[in-house]
């Protein structure tokens, strides 16, 4: 299962009940968090996200709207107790950021936080299940989006034929990654047998804050859910470009091209109260377009 919980969706200023970026990226059982804007805690517990089940965290670029939650998120992990070791992934000043407002505090945080910067177009994290890669976007400072993929899907186990070769449900999850079952008698029950195969795996591109900007057409090709920033209605194109945003054409414009199957879009001036001409807007280009609400998880 791969889901994207929208905690932030405004620009710099909060504005309108909207906070600045943050998502929860739900992929299986592992919780992402991209961004981590102002107020980002409070949104976690409005929203009842468990931030003991984070081990990564992913912050696109040095701009406040995307980090000032951060040091409080760390440092309140540390209070409720966290062992767990932390990933974090961010251009790199930021560790020397972190490490100044530890130290003015006198802060040392009971678990290990681990920090990767940030570098051109990589691939950060990978394992049996799912991998997360970066790229280079067009901003007025150095900015990352990033991708999330399942590297495999799970496979659909049958109840019944399962139930028929007295397989345990205990077992279910086991088969559902492809393993065999050997019985009591010693007979080995063939995986295709009791599961189904798995769909596609699916795949999350969030494109951060950009310019319009085609060269990230190949970094979110095909992806099942598509986030792109759309700050500013399509009249306003002039004043994106010269503040390093989009529009809503633009982001809609990169969609079509890229093949996705789902836009979502955020990351709105807080110039506008109302929002519903944005998806309008947008959906003149590319039909399956949304807008990214906050407490909204998008299910892929």
């Amino acid at each position: 299962m791969l889901a994207v919980t929208i905690l932030g969706n405004n620009s710099a200023l909060p504005a309108f009940d909207r906070h600045p970026t943050a998502q929860i990226i739900t992929l299986d059982e592992f919780l992402f968090l991209v961004d981590c804007g102002e107020g980002t805690q409070m949104q976690m517990a409005k929203y009842k996200i468990r931030r003991s089940r984070i081990q990564h965290i992913f912050i696109s670029h040095l701009h406040g709207d995307h980090y000032f939650g951060l040091i409080g998120l760390l440092t309140s992990m540390g209070l409720l107790g966290r062992e767990l070791d932390l990933h974090l992934f961010a251009p790199g000043m930021l560790k020397d950021i972190i490490e100044l407002q530890l130290k003015v505090a006198d802060t040392v945080l009971p678990y290990k936080l681990h920090f990767h910067a940030l570098e051109g177009n990589s691939l950060l994290v990978q394992n049996d299940k799912f991998k997360v890669t970066s790229f280079p976007v067009s901003h007025r400072i150095p900015c990352w989006g990033f991708r999330f993929e399942q590297v495999k899907a799970p496979r659909r186990v049958n109840p019944e034929k399962a139930i028929k070769h007295d397989i345990p449900a205990i077992f279910f999850d086991r088969l559902k990654w492809g393993e065999n079952y050997t019985n009591k008698s010693g007979a080995i029950i063939l995986n295709e047998w009791v599961t189904d195969a798995a769909p596609p795996p699916k795949s999350y591109a969030y494109s951060a804050d950009t310019c319009f900007d085609e060269s990230i057409i190949e970094k979110v090709s095909g992806s099942d859910l598509l986030y792109h920033e759309a700050t500013y209605l399509k009249d306003l194109e002039e004043r994106a470009q010269k503040r390093f945003h989009c529009t809503t054409h633009q982001a809609a414009i990169i969609a079509s091209k890229a093949g996705v199957k789902r836009l979502i879009i955020g990351h709105f001036s807080s110039k506008y109260e109302k929002l519903e001409q944005f998806e309008a807007e947008a959906r003149e280009i590319f039909p399956d377009s949304s807008l990214a609400l906050e407490g909204v998880s998008y299910r892929i």
